[in-house]
């Protein structure tokens, strides 16, 4: 018993051991995972605040260009009002002004003509004036892009934007398009989604599968997810209106905060898988020793056994008292029954059709005889005296003998040991119950384990023989039903029918 009292607190030691050691390990890992955690969402909320800044950036960048051409308008109207001077003008007026005027136009493009379209004076433009007369077609589309400027009723003046203006547009579209791609390209790789005002259009997006975007469904529970994660970042670009940006975690960063649970998950299952194995083995090695000890012991049983039955009708030859030498005979028979039972340890015993309540009458009357006489028995089986089951007979009648003698020993030879047997459709039922001291509940499994025994003398086998006989043999159950200290126990049989 000492021997099973430190194996049940070894165990609880090490499995303390190893539940303190799984949740350091957990807690130094979900540390780690947290770091990492905030690190990438600091670089994220670093990304999101240089958005935000490029987004100014971009619309200062407009305004500056309205600005822009907002200045040439008012250059190709100074201009105009300087050739409508000089065509008026007499000899008398210094004209040097507005030739200066007109003259320091270098960048804005610009055509005079007449309420025909016939050209007059052109400047800064890429065509040959000598071979195009009139503004029509291409060209005329060309420069009617902003609003004309009469100088007179007969003189109208045509313009479109500067090279300088059009290459700094070019920038800004540029500036525009980067924008987007540095957006849904981040170095955090969280996934991001741009969509338009409405929060319904996406206009761009990235680290998401693109054939997950066509799915409607799935993108708008992923917006739902993505705006109870962060708020979404909401910008204005020239000429795009408004736009909102929605991020979420990384799939790295998702990864890294379930990666504690499957950790866990991980040790768990080899922690059991070894458990599993080692249970495994040592069972194993338990039934190899059990077998070689009862096979050894039918061996060591079988010469004397021969030579006491010889003994016994050297007796009868002699006439020695038949009464004295008939009780040596039954005990000379129960020995070669142990030698039997001992024998068919570890071999495939043969199961019969056997009436089960004849089986445990039979033992119980071998106990009864050989026991006190305070010792009171009774067999319950619901009126019916005949229930068939597959049985080994020798063995079985072992086990009933021995949980008996467990009954009788707890009693201190003084009890009742009530047998009630239950046919059911599918099973039989077999409950022995005592009057004895009773077992404590944290107890119920260990007293089936090899050695564990409550006696000063004893080996502890009994009960362990009895699970072997009853789960190995035939296929069946055994354990403590209910037990009360110093009101008695019940053991439950389950076999098949």
């Amino acid at each position: 018993m000492k021997i099973y009292t430190r194996k049940k607190r070894w165990k609880w030691i090490l499995i303390l051991f190893a539940i303190l050691f799984v949740i350091a390990s957990l807690w130094y890992t979900n540390l780690l995972v947290e770091k990492i955690a905030q690190d990438e969402r600091e670089k994220v909320q670093i990304w999101a605040d240089v958005i935000q800044r490029k987004a100014d950036l971009v619309n200062y960048t407009d305004n500056f260009f309205k600005k822009i051409r907002a200045e040439e308008r008012k250059r190709v109207e100074i201009w105009a009002r300087a050739n409508k001077y000089l065509i008026n003008a007499d000899n008398s007026n210094d004209l040097t002004l507005y030739l200066d005027i007109i003259s320091e136009n270098k960048t804005i493009p610009v055509i005079l003509t007449d309420e025909n379209d016939k050209i007059s004076i052109s400047a800064n433009i890429d065509f040959n004036q000598d071979t195009v007369e009139f503004l029509e077609g291409e060209l005329k589309k060309e420069f009617t892009k902003y609003k004309p400027i009469y100088a007179s009723k007969k003189q109208i003046i045509y313009y479109k934007e500067s090279k300088l203006f059009t290459e700094l547009r070019d920038v800004l579209d540029d500036l525009i398009e980067s924008f987007f791609s540095e957006v849904v390209n981040n170095s955090s790789s969280a996934p991001v989604i741009v969509t338009d005002s409405l929060k319904k259009d996406i206009i761009a997006f990235g680290n998401i599968d693109s054939l997950l975007v066509k799915d409607s469904k799935y993108i708008s529970d992923l917006i739902d997810d993505m705006k109870s994660e962060n708020t979404p970042i909401e910008i204005e670009l020239a000429g795009q209106g408004k736009r909102y940006i929605f991020y979420k975690d990384s799939f790295l960063l998702t990864q890294l905060t379930y990666y504690p649970i499957i950790q866990f998950i991980v040790i768990g299952l080899f922690l059991l898988v070894a458990y599993i194995l080692f249970s495994i083995a040592r069972k194993s090695e338990q039934n190899q020793v059990w077998v070689g000890m009862a096979k050894e012991t039918a061996h060591q049983l079988g010469t004397p056994l021969s030579s006491m039955f010889a003994w016994v009708e050297l007796l009868q030859m002699k006439g020695v008292d038949k009464k004295t030498v008939s009780e040596i005979k039954k005990d000379v028979l129960r020995l070669e029954t142990i030698t039997d039972r001992f024998s068919k340890i570890g071999s495939t015993p043969k199961l019969i059709e056997e009436n089960i309540v004849e089986v445990i009458k039979n033992s119980v009357q071998y106990i009864k005889t050989r026991t006190t006489q305070k010792v009171l028995y009774a067999i319950n089986s619901k009126e019916k005296n005949e229930i068939i089951a597959p049985l080994n007979s020798h063995l079985f009648s072992w086990v009933i003998e021995n949980l008996c003698k467990n009954a009788i020993d707890a009693m201190s030879g003084t009890g009742k040991i009530t047998i009630n047997i239950l046919e059911a459709e599918k099973n039989i039922f077999i409950d022995i119950s005592d009057t004895g001291k009773g077992i404590n509940k944290r107890n119920f499994k260990t007293i089936f384990n090899p050695g564990y025994t409550s006696k000063q003398r004893g080996w502890g086998l009994g009960l362990s023989l009895a699970e072997r006989i009853i789960e190995n043999y035939h296929k069946g159950k055994i354990f403590v039903k209910s037990s009360v200290i110093n009101q008695g126990t019940t053991f439950r049989i389950i076999l098949r029918k």
